[in-house]
């Protein structure tokens, strides 16, 4: 085997990665990863389609893995792969790019074994997350897990939040994103109350319960919302 087929085997393998790893790729998102030609990313997907792999084209959105496929014998659930999810904002802030490379490729071979739904929410949960290291500050809540989980599947929640002056009032809120800052983690939600949105920091909910009415998604990103409303 020459070095150009290596390298070859090596993209095709790593392609079939990024299509375990997420619902939908392009073929324009595939050859900038692996740089090279939209063309060589057509035939490298028909390559994966003659030996086997059940692609799925779906019109003017991309590529999909036919779900099920290669169901694994270790699966993980919701909550472990939004555990896994954040600790990779934590490595992402690692001044060693070697690592972040390695962890990140490690990162896209655990996501590969998620089912969809899980894939999608995991997804959804690192496009709404953003870690500022705080190593030195004292856990302060117990609800991050729980708030991840609302946030993901969209359940409407109800807090008892203290304010400044240790008021506590009961919010009804729709969780949109979650910030770790120098001082502790802060959501981002939409308040029913305030009717607008508001940040509310986690060390200040003294009760939280995830109910099973949902709420209509937010279309928009994270960083859409900053451009917003800040």
């Amino acid at each position: 085997m020459n070095d150009t087929d290596t390298k070859r085997l090596s993209r095709l393998t790593a392609i079939l990665t990024q299509l375990q790893t997420k619902r939908l790729l392009t073929s324009t998102e595939l050859a900038s990863r692996f740089s090279v030609s939209i063309r060589t990313i057509y035939r490298d997907i028909k390559a994966l389609e003659q030996a086997g792999v059940p692609i799925l084209t779906e019109e003017g959105k991309g590529y999909t893995l036919m779900e099920g496929y290669r169901i694994p014998p270790v699966m993980f659930t919701e909550r472990q792969a939004n555990a896994l999810i954040l600790a990779e904002q934590l490595v992402l802030k690692n001044k060693d790019a070697s690592f972040v490379r390695d962890y990140s490729e490690a990162i896209d071979k655990i996501k590969a074994v998620l089912g969809h739904s899980v894939k999608d929410k995991a997804n959804l949960l690192a496009e709404r997350t953003r870690y500022d290291q705080n190593l030195n500050s004292k856990r302060s809540s117990d609800n991050l897990s729980e708030l991840q989980s609302a946030l993901t599947n969209f359940n409407l929640t109800r807090i008892e939040y203290a304010n400044e002056a240790k008021e506590v009032t009961t919010r009804l809120i729709e969780p949109f994103a979650l910030l770790s800052t120098q001082e502790g983690w802060l959501l981002v939600a939409w308040c029913r109350l305030r009717k607008e949105f508001r940040y509310f920091r986690l060390d200040r909910i003294k009760k939280l319960h995830v109910l099973t009415e949902k709420f209509t998604p937010h279309k928009m990103t994270l960083q859409e919302y900053f451009d917003r409303y800040y």
